[in-house]
């Protein structure tokens, strides 16, 4: 699953950012691509905006793969459980047992990352990539002890508890501030770190379109 149905205004442009170009491609279609080159990831989807529809159009027509698309709602959250109860039959029949969701907005994200995550996932209920950081400090200037990790995606987990989850989460009106929270709220389900990737961030202001520009060209 991935995520395409916000509006990335930091970045400084008038349409959605995901959309952006990127080395001859939209921003989307990298991680569309790089999912596409996973064997194991039976179904793509595409989570977006009805207004974004001649751009998703420009976007299937660049992938070698089927994707499905589905409109996301007001929330991330919104825009997942939307995601996951169009997969919900095929969850319920064993079809799918996994469930990764990654941001659009990461375009340099690995098959060898995604691959990872989906078997930490498999194995373990749960995963989440992250890089260990080093140079957040407190509000009074401290630095934090103990380890803090930056959180990066694909997050990956088990489907049927998943989409459980987020249901229990929707009637409950609970907002959470990602995926794993969500899970962590009204799941068991254990969640490992994996090893993330330094090139596996996020595009939100200009200059990380110039930086992005420069690895795939590179």
């Amino acid at each position: 699953m991935v995520l395409a149905s916000g509006s990335g205004t930091r970045v400084g442009a008038s349409l959605n950012k995901v959309y952006l170009p990127l080395a001859g491609r939209r921003i989307v279609s990298w991680s569309l691509a790089a999912f596409a080159k996973v064997p194991e990831v039976g179904v793509l989807v595409l989570v977006t905006r009805p207004q974004d529809e001649d751009l998703v159009a420009e976007v299937l027509a660049d992938q070698g793969a089927p994707v499905e698309v589905v409109y996301g709602g007001g929330t991330r959250q919104e825009s997942e459980l939307r995601a996951l109860r169009h997969l919900a039959g095929r969850i319920g029949e064993g079809v799918i047992d996994t469930v990764l969701l990654h941001d659009g907005a990461r375009p340099l994200i690995t098959p060898a990352l995604i691959t990872e995550v989906l078997r930490t996932a498999r194995e373990h209920g749960g995963a989440m990539p992250g890089l260990e950081a080093d140079d957040i400090i407190s509000a009074d200037g401290s630095r934090l002890s103990g380890k803090v990790v930056r959180a990066q995606t694909p997050q990956a987990f088990r489907a049927a508890p998943l989409l459980d989850a987020y249901e229990q989460a929707a009637r409950e009106g609970f907002a959470g501030t990602d995926t794993a929270s969500v899970i962590e709220r009204f799941s068991t389900l254990p969640v490992r770190w994996v090893p993330g990737d330094e090139r596996n961030f996020k595009v939100t202001y200009p200059h990380d379109l110039v930086v992005a520009e420069q690895v795939l060209t590179s």
